[in-house]
């Protein structure tokens, strides 16, 4: 196994429904010592719609609880990424007739909560965004808001924030809502990265045309694989082994310091965090 920290930037564990720990052991034992583990969306945990703070907190309690059992089994650690995803927008207004005002005000009171949990050091970051599909002017709008204010929430919490967008290789304007709001532009990350972004830190999907193109940036980036684990599409977005296997090919590849800035040195700028002594 390559002598270096190996880190998934973005990873789904399901306590409920999922593999969860069966999961993570197949990320250490390819090679995978640290995690950052973003909550499900509240649908796939939950028997539930939500309706308020509690119900984002039963949430985000479930996903604190699969990391801790994931940081047992690995040789480094996983931390919790809390939040809302974006597409609860549309569940809300297309399917319970929320205005999207109303729909912006509950994500904001989860997001209010998720923040609660990186206050008491149990979360290391946030996520939010906006729809990846087509959506109303109001409801695009109403999104808008709802990044602007995790911005806020990070920059309070001194906490990097992901996103769930659209894909794009140029997200300037959003960065620069964060930098209005007090939150560095690279402390935001873009989950679900091409490789080639301008304004946020990509987080690249660990498949090789995307890493070659973070590679002919020459920029920070993180890699991630978007692990869903859900058990009717075992192994989508990819399978928890994918980021160890493809940090292999890099060091096979002569690639060693592209390694050293996705596993080291990038986690420290964005999220202040030690991938090699912790």
């Amino acid at each position: 196994m390559p002598d270096t920290p190996i880190l998934d930037n973005h990873m789904h564990l399901d306590p409920v429904y999922g593999r969860n720990e069966e999961a993570v052991k197949d990320f250490a034992r390819a090679g995978g010592t640290h995690l950052l583990v973003v909550n499900k969306p509240s649908w796939h945990l939950l028997d539930r719609e939500v309706e308020g703070a509690a119900d984002f907190r039963e949430v985000f309690e479930l996903t604190v609880g699969a990391v801790e059992q994931a940081t047992e089994l690995l040789d480094g650690r996983a931390w919790a990424v809390l939040g809302v995803h974006p597409a609860l927008i549309s569940r809300l207004v297309g399917e319970r007739d929320f205005s999207p005002a109303e729909a912006r005000d509950l994500m904001q009171t989860g997001l209010d909560v998720a923040a609660e949990f990186v206050e008491d050091g149990r979360a290391l970051a946030l996520k939010s965004g906006r729809p990846h599909y087509e959506v109303s002017d109001a409801v695009w709008e109403a999104s808008n808001d709802v990044m602007k204010h995790v911005f806020a929430l990070g920059a309070a919490h001194d906490c990097a924030v992901q996103l769930h967008t659209e894909t794009s290789e140029d997200l300037s304007d959003v960065a620069e809502w964060a930098a209005a709001r007090g939150l560095p532009r690279h402390k935001v990350v873009k989950h679900y990265s091409v490789g080639k972004l301008d304004g946020p830190t990509p987080s690249v999907l660990a498949d090789t045309d995307r890493l070659e193109t973070a590679l002919d940036e020459d920029k920070p980036f993180l890699m991630e694989t978007d692990f869903i684990d859900d058990p009717d599409r075992p192994g989508a977005v990819l399978g928890p082994k994918t980021v160890p296997r493809r940090v292999n090919w890099l060091l096979e590849s002569g690639y060693e310091e592209a390694v050293r800035v996705a596993h080291v040195e990038t986690p420290k700028a964005v999220y202040d965090i030690d991938t090699i002594d912790y």
